[in-house]
């Protein structure tokens, strides 16, 4: 066909070139291109028309498949060739995909989305496809040489089931965080924030044609479809944005939002959104939360908590922990693993309340070998060599009578030993670190407050309610350095609270100049953190830098390091990434508050707190970690 269209047009120019000197020549040549194309348009025609034939016959007789058999067929059916060429079809295929003309030998993927013969005919179960905005289904079975495909037209039930899933419902539970905190200027600033907040969510419920209602003075019920909640997801919750715009006096209210979703019903909904909600506060606040079949998603929380002036939970807390310890045979007090300052300083403060004021026995468990506290370590041992006791001896001691407490961690694959927290009858945790998904549920006193500054300002808050009277030099020292550490001597995540527990150590004896000692390290180890820090590189205001090698302490050098470069200018928040052993890397996170490192170490499957956290990575290298950290910290 191509051959002779070239020769008719060439004729035609030949006709056209003797115009010039003859009209009755230039007519005959033109008769005679045109009567050449007539031909062989007729020609191709019947060609075509005689090559379908061919093929239907030779399906037909290699597949077994005739016409008459296609045409008995209830849903739309077609033969397809081993490349996805249409070979045979009845007439309900020709009406759904080609009307009026013939479509043998053409590709079935001109109609549909799918691209190959393997995704369309090899799946093991049925393809999904559209075609002109009609949703179909596609079923497949191999014949000779070939495919045989059934289509069902299920635009109607798919777009019903759009709809069910559309409008189902989902449950929020709304808090604005920090109602006390307005409240301390005057009772009309807490109420415009109340009211102002209040008004905003009632305009987003309306704007979104939700259900809102007030169910106290700071908390706020809203039901909305899960085509709502979609679209709040792509746009990651705006909402917590415009609430924070809201300025009253000198501070900006924050919510945080619990939602229950993908539920069967409305009341298991509520009950996921409360859980939701208790999870949004425990990691600070100014975030959603949504809690959908078991797992969790975050948006959000990029704000630093509101700290809590009220000490009416602390004081009930206490209470609690006084009839756990009069209950319980022996205590047990652990931290987790590779214990710091904070860790055993919030250890060693629990044991001399147990020990002294309630005259029960008492151990730390604790790995000292693998210890970042080394020195307070030494110094507790030197007053008392019976405090701290192995995982082994710990697990032979413990049952069903023994308290155990938990302090610096609430994550149960972080603890010292699963074992001995197993193996103990009666859990308190007491933690500052945002909470994780994965929390210890069973504890009979979870004393969580991520708004604390350490573990040890915590504890020193408990002591106060529990009894001081034995509290020794050394043991406040400890407490002293476990707040010194996590705030950066005082620089970040400090409160009115914070100064109250350090002043109230302090007059415990506490010398501040002992507890810088504990900071103090060799030469070496000086040399060894600014050779890293002179390393590092800035991405997006993050400093990140490596360990070479295996080296001693990597764990403390990493985290020294990632401090000190935090010095730098325009640096937000600090990475330093080590190989702890052949298996493991070890990422330490630090930040001042602009950035949340703690939701950049989630991504890696880590934790920790806002200003700081870190991740144990297994089977990589420190190149492989670099890499994915950079990537994750570019899209942050």
């Amino acid at each position: 066909m191509p051959i002779f269209l070239i020769f008719v047009l060439a004729m035609l120019i030949m006709a056209f070139a003797s115009l010039y000197y003859s009209k009755i020549l230039f007519f005959v040549e033109v008769a005679v291109a045109l009567i050449a194309f007539a031909v062989v348009l007729i020609s191709t025609i019947n060609f075509k028309k005689y090559m379908r034939a061919m093929v239907k016959d030779s399906v037909m007789a290699v597949a077994d498949v005739s016409p008459e058999y296609l045409e008995e067929m209830k849903f739309p059916c077609a033969i397809l060739g081993e490349s996805g060429e249409i070979l045979l079809y009845n007439k309900r295929f020709r009406q759904l995909f080609f009307k009026n003309h013939d479509a043998v030998n053409e590709s079935i993927f001109s109609y549909l989305k799918d691209d190959t013969i393997d995704s369309l005919c090899k799946s093991s179960s049925v393809v999904e496809s559209e075609f002109e905005g009609k949703k179909l289904s596609i079923y497949s079975n191999s014949v000779d040489k070939g495919y045989m495909i059934s289509v069902v037209d299920n635009t109607y039930y798919k777009n019903l089931e759009k709809e069910f899933y559309d409008t189902k419902k989902s449950v929020a539970l709304v808090v604005l965080d920090n109602l006390d905190d307005f409240s301390t200027d005057g009772d009309n600033d807490a109420t415009k924030a109340m009211i102002t907040v209040e008004n905003l969510l009632s305009r987003w419920s309306q704007k979104h044609n939700c259900l809102f209602r007030k169910l106290s003075d700071s908390k706020y019920l809203i039901i909305f479809d899960e085509k709502v909640l979609r679209v709040q997801i792509e746009k990651k919750f705006r909402i917590l944005d415009k609430v924070r715009q809201i300025e009253i006096g000198s501070k900006n209210a924050t919510v945080s939002i619990g939602i229950g979703r993908g539920c069967d019903t409305l009341k298991e909904s509520h009950v996921n959104a409360k859980k939701a909600l208790d999870m949004a506060l425990g990691r600070g606040g100014d975030q959603v939360a949504i809690l959908s079949k078991g797992e969790y998603e975050f948006y959000g929380g990029v704000s630093k908590g509101v700290e809590k002036t009220s000490k009416v939970r602390v004081r009930i807390i206490a209470e609690s922990i006084k009839n756990a310890i009069h209950s319980a045979d022996k205590v047990l007090i652990m931290g987790h693993k590779f214990a710091d300052l904070d860790c055993i300083g919030a250890a060693c403060g629990i044991y001399s309340t147990v020990t002294k004021t309630f005259s029960k026995r008492a151990y730390v468990v604790c790995d000292t070998e693998k210890s970042m506290a080394k020195p307070l370590i030494e110094s507790l041992s030197q007053h008392n060599s019976d405090m701290f006791i192995s995982v082994d001896r710990a697990q032979s001691m413990a049952n069903e009578k023994t308290l155990l407490f938990i302090v610096d961690t609430h994550s149960p694959n972080f603890v010292e030993s699963e074992k001995v927290h197993k193996a103990c009858g009666k859990v308190v945790v007491i933690d500052h670190h945002r909470k994780m998904v994965n929390f210890i549920d069973d504890a009979d006193v979870f004393f969580h407050e991520p708004t604390a500054s350490s573990a040890s300002e915590m504890v020193t808050e408990l002591i106060s309610y529990l009894g001081d009277d034995g509290l020794s030099r050394i043991e406040a020292e400890g407490l002293l350095s476990g707040i010194m550490l996590d705030t950066k001597n005082f620089v970040i995540n400090t409160g009115v609270r914070t100064f109250e527990a350090a002043a109230y150590l302090r007059k415990k004896s506490a010398d501040t100049v002992t507890v810088r000692h504990m900071f103090s390290s060799s030469i070496d180890n000086y040399k060894d953190k600014h050779e890293i820090v002179s390393r590092s590189f800035v991405v997006n205001n993050c400093a990140v830098s490596t360990i070479n090698g295996i080296v001693k302490n990597a764990r403390l050098l990493s985290a020294q390091a990632a401090d000190e470069m935090l010095t730098i200018q325009d640096v937000y928040a600090s990475f330093v990434i080590a190989q702890i052993d052949s298996k493991t890397v070890n990422i330490s996170a630090r930040s001042y508050g602009k950035i949340n490192v703690q939701l950049i170490m989630e991504k890696l499957g880590g934790g920790g707190h806002q200003n700081m956290a870190a991740v144990q990575l297994s089977d990589t290298t420190v190149e492989k970690a670099k890499e994915t950290l950079i990537s994750i910290i570019k899209l942050s």
